[in-house]
């Protein structure tokens, strides 16, 4: 089981603050933990949504938006990939995820389960997904 957990974006983080040196101690303990534990498939932070855009559709027309966006709490500051045996398991590493913008700062994190191939039922578009999985390996 894959499971994403967002970092949601702050004012602060869209603004470019750079997280302090004992805030990156505390992410780079966490996620070495989820690399010994064999659980952690990637993670990064992300730059202000100032940096990115947004592809629109809309009546079989695509519209490119560029960043900023305005509603912050929509918006994620960064995300770690983890695969574990069960919701359990993602929960215990959410908890122990470190305060993301410092121990007193306010900030969120969502926790997400991916889908897998196994999920959908059998089509088309299904096995060229499998195919693209089989030759990444």
């Amino acid at each position: 089981m894959r499971f994403m957990i967002l970092v949601k974006a702050t004012a602060a983080s869209e603004a470019g603050v750079m997280p302090d040196a004992s805030l990156m101690a505390a992410m780079g303990a966490y996620h070495e933990e989820l690399a010994k534990a064999g659980v952690l498939l990637d993670a990064t932070g992300l730059q202000a949504s100032s940096k990115g855009w947004r592809v629109c559709y809309s009546g079989g027309k695509r519209t490119v938006v560029d960043g900023p966006f305005a509603e912050t709490k929509e918006l994620i500051a960064g995300y770690t990939l983890i695969q574990v045996r069960s919701r359990e398991e993602a929960v215990e590493w959410a908890r122990r995820y470190p305060a993301p913008f410092g121990e007193y700062a306010d900030g969120e994190i969502e926790v997400r389960q991916l889908f897998e191939l196994d999920d959908f039922e059998p089509n088309a578009g299904l096995a060229r997904f499998r195919d693209l999985e089989a030759n990444r390996r």
